[in-house]
Order: C-alpha cells, then sequence, then structure tokens
C-alpha cells in the first residue's frame, strides 16, 4: 500500500501532467484478494495483453524507420543504433534512468521501504520491473517470503566452487556458481519435454525467480570462501532480500542494510544496450535458460569497462591516498588526475556511453553519504574529485560526458561500513542485475521475440559503400 492517501493523490496528479509515466506505469488500489499478492498471479493478467500490444505495433509500425545508421557507428561498437526491445527500463542521456517509466528520486519516495523514510526493497522494484505496477507493502513482503523460500542451493553448487583455488577472482568463482546452479533448471527440462512456445514465460519465470533468490547465497559463500576463511553465515529468514545479502556477507549494521537495499535497487538495471543485459538477451535469444543466459551476462559484467570499474575506482582513490595523503588540496588532486591520463590510463568513474550528464545513481548515492558519513575522508576525496575531474576532462576535448556515473561512488560507501575488499565489488553488482537481466527475459519468452542476428560487413564492404554513395 501507499504510504499515505495524500502521496497517492499527488502522484496521480502527476501522472496527470506527464503522459508517459501514465502510459507506463499502473498504479495499485488497494487490494486483498491472495492472487493480488501473487506476482505470477499479476503477470498471467499482463502477458496476452502485452503480447497483443506487441503484433499491433508489428503489424501498424514494423516498416517505419528509427534512424540512419553510419559508418561511424558501425565501426564505434554500434553506439546509439537502436536496435533492442528492452520493457523494464530505458536510459534517458539527460535525465538518467527510469525503471518503467519512474526515476530513480521517484522509486526512492514511492516504491515501499523497510523503515519509514528507509531506501527502497528490491523486491519492490522486481515487482516494478516484472508488472509495470507499483507494488504494495504486502505484496512486496509477499514476494520477499517467496524469494526466501526458494533460496535453497545445492551442495554440488559449493563444491564446484571449491574446486577451483581460493585465489580465484571472485567474479569467477561466482560466474561457476551459477552456471552449477543450471544443473536444476525447469526451462532447459520444460524444453525436452516439448513445452509449447506460447508456454516458455512459465518455466522461464520459475528459473529466474529460483536464481534471483539464489545468487546472494553464491555470492555470501564466496566472499566468506575468500575473505572470511569459509566460515558461512545462513540465510535470516526474518529479513528482506537486500538486509539477507548483507547479512550474509557478515554486515548487520542498520546503515548498511540500507546502503544495500539502495545499493541493490538502483544496480539493477539500466536498459538493454550496456554489456552484461546485452549479453544475457543475446545468449536467451538462443533459448538458452536463464542460469546461461545470467552467467553470459557476469562475464560481460566482469570486464574493466563495465562492472569491474566498480573495482577499479576504489583501487586508484586508495593509491591517490597513499601517494598523497588524505588531506590532499585540490591542487595536488588535479596534479595527480593529470598524471593518470598522461600516463595512458582512465580516471574510473567518469564518463559514460550515453549519460550526458551526472548519473542518478550516483548523485542518491552521494546523498546516502551526506546523510550517513559526512566527514568520511574517502567520501571528502570524492567530493573533490566530483569538483576536479569534469573540467579537467572537458580540458582535454575528447570526452563526451566528464561527469562521474554509478562506479565513482559505491565502493566508497562500501568501504566506510568495513566492506573493504575491492575485487570482491562486481559481484555485488551482479547479484543486483539479476533482477533487470531475469525480469526482461521472462518478457523476452512471453513476447516471443526471436533469436538475435545483426548483420556484420567487412571493412572492403564499407569502402565500396560508401565509394558507391558518393
Amino acid at each position: 500500500m501507499f504510504r499515505s492517501v495524500s502521496l497517492l493523490s499527488k502522484l496521480r496528479s502527476r501522472l496527470g501532467q506527464q503522459p508517459s509515466l501514465k502510459d507506463s506505469v499502473r498504479w495499485l488500489q488497494i487490494q486483498s484478494s491472495s492472487s493480488d499478492l501473487d506476482l505470477r498471479s499479476q503477470l498471467e493478467e499482463l502477458i496476452p495483453e502485452q503480447q497483443e500490444r506487441l503484433k499491433k505495433i508489428k503489424a501498424e509500425h514494423g516498416k517505419v524507420q528509427l534512424g540512419n545508421i553510419t559508418v561511424d557507428m558501425v565501426l564505434g561498437g554500434m553506439r546509439g543504433m537502436t536496435g533492442l526491445l528492452w520493457q523494464t527500463s530505458l536510459l534517458d542521456p539527460d535525465e538518467g534512468i527510469r525503471f518503467r517509466g519512474l526515476s530513480i528520486p521517484e522509486c526512492q519516495k514511492i516504491l515501499p521501504a523497510a523503515k519509514p523514510e528507509g531506501e527502497p526493497l528490491p523486491e519492490g522494484l522486481l515487482w516494478l520491473l516484472l508488472t509495470g505496477k507499483v507494488p504494495s507493502k504486502e505484496q512486496v513482503d509477499a514476494l520477499s517470503k517467496e524469494l526466501r523460500s526458494r533460496a535453497v542451493v545445492p551442495d554440488f553448487v559449493y563444491k564446484a566452487i571449491d574446486a577451483l583455488p581460493v585465489t580465484s577472482h571472485p567474479m569467477t568463482q561466482f560466474a561457476t556458481g551459477v552456471m552449477a546452479l543450471q544443473v536444476q533448471s525447469e526451462f532447459q527440462k520444460a524444453y525436452e519435454k516439448g513445452i509449447h512456445k506460447s508456454k516458455y514465460w512459465e518455466p522461464t519465470y520459475e528459473d529466474s525467480l529460483n536464481l534471483i533468490a539464489r545468487v546472494p547465497l553464491v555470492a555470501a559463500y564466496v566472499y566468506r570462501r575468500i575473505y572470511k576463511d569459509g566460515q558461512v553465515i545462513p540465510l535470516d529468514d526474518s529479513l528482506d532480500y537486500g538486509a539477507n545479502f548483507s547479512h550474509m556477507l557478515g554486515f548487520d549494521s542498520p546503515k548498511m542494510l540500507e546502503l544495500m537495499r539502495l545499493y541493490v535497487t538502483i544496480h539493477s538495471d539500466h536498459e538493454g544496450g550496456n554489456v552484461s543485459a546485452h549479453t544475457g538477451h543475446l545468449v536467451a535469444s538462443a533459448l538458452s535458460d536463464p542460469y546461461l543466459s545470467f552467467a553470459a551476462a557476469l562475464n560481460g559484467l566482469a570486464g574493466p569497462l563495465h562492472g569491474l570499474a566498480n573495482q577499479e575506482v576504489l583501487l586508484w582513490i586508495k593509491s591517490v591516498v597513499d601517494e598523497c595523503g588524505e588531506n590532499i588540496t585540490v591542487d595536488q588532486l588535479k596534479e595527480y588526475v593529470w598524471k593518470t591520463l598522461k600516463g595512458g590510463k582512465v580516471v574510473p568513474g567518469f564518463g559514460h556511453g550515453v549519460l550526458r550528464k551526472t548519473d542518478p545513481r550516483y548523485t542518491c548515492q552521494r546523498e546516502f553519504a551526506l546523510k550517513h558519513l559526512p566527514d568520511d575522508p574517502l567520501f571528502q576525496l570524492v567530493s573533490k574529485l566530483y569538483e576536479v575531474v569534469p573540467p579537467i576532462l572537458t580540458e582535454l576535448g575528447k570526452v563526451k560526458n566528464p561527469w562521474p556515473n554509478v562506479d565513482a561512488h559505491s565502493g566508497v560507501l562500501l568501504n566506510h561500513f568495513g566492506l573493504t575488499e575491492a575485487r570482491y565489488f562486481t559481484v555485488l553488482f551482479g547479484v543486483s542485475r539479476s533482477l533487470g537481466i531475469c525480469s526482461q527475459l521472462i518478457w523476452d519468452r512471453a513476447l516471443g521475440l526471436p533469436l538475435e542476428r545483426p548483420k556484420s560487413v567487412t571493412m572492403e564492404w564499407l569502402e565500396d559503400y560508401c565509394k558507391k554513395a558518393a
């Protein structure tokens, strides 16, 4: 339920002024039947309607051109090409990410929280991503309970991880655990039995919720194995998704629980064109099950130009402190930034492939820090970087977006509350991203999206084409 009737009234008023939100988000009234608390029942009602919607778009607008492809786009990693259907979120270059039409500040205001004025519960965002509806607190509690009931990891998964050297990168161990979970794929079993393609979404739903429920246990096991002598902490049946993840890692302070709820929520989805989301979608388009698809996505997330950047940011910030001390001046910081750039390296945590302003995910983390850890030395250093780096990158003239992204801040927050092992940070990102990738995968199956197969060309083809076009 919404926190107050007045808030709901304000939101309705806002929706009346913003047609895009009104069209993409279905606001729930107070409901009481048991089916209203069941996420799968909600999808069973929504899917036929959305299938017809997609058919109508294809029939009426299938030949509409969405833009022109240039040679720069072909050679630049397909950047800027509109080529994917991604229902769960949309990234605007100026406004940032919107989850089913809602900005991060809006999600923080209206999604149910564990406590008054607290951070949104990830389960609430999962409901929103899957249904386009803002859930009530009762619905979120029901989903949280369901996820806990699904959070059972077989011993062979842990044994598969244990077969790796403990020195293996945490992402390697995490992805191995996800691959081992695939043994229990409901989609694979159903496909082998000859399930009709119109029902593909149903075992995909089961796999996806199981995967979302289980990856925190696998991720926590990896952390405790590497950094805490293998002393595993079991799941607490009284805690929500984000708080349980923090608890199993070994962090139980109320502020850290709130941080983990916020972290999982804002890292969950970032439309479909980023490496991990696109990889998950691409692999799933071959009818690979959610475990195989998500494991592939994790391997993309592990790259330094994607999710591994959150590790690189904290390591770089600590290198600044090691060389210049915590009380570094602005002039010293400018000098260190230039030294980094002239050394042929990037300043991690700044710039973005799509965004052209400060990442809203950075901003909400900054607000969290101002509220809970304003005097933290590393946070103060991050604040100085916010002032120093963008003008320098602008001066270089080669960066379209000199502003900080989500990775610029997350490591400092985690470090403050004791999670200091930077090599592990990308695993946290991976757990979060399961919500978005799996939500979209369910809709991929429900809408019957086809095998992804873009056209590629050679340099000779490009040269010949451009000569003819001249």
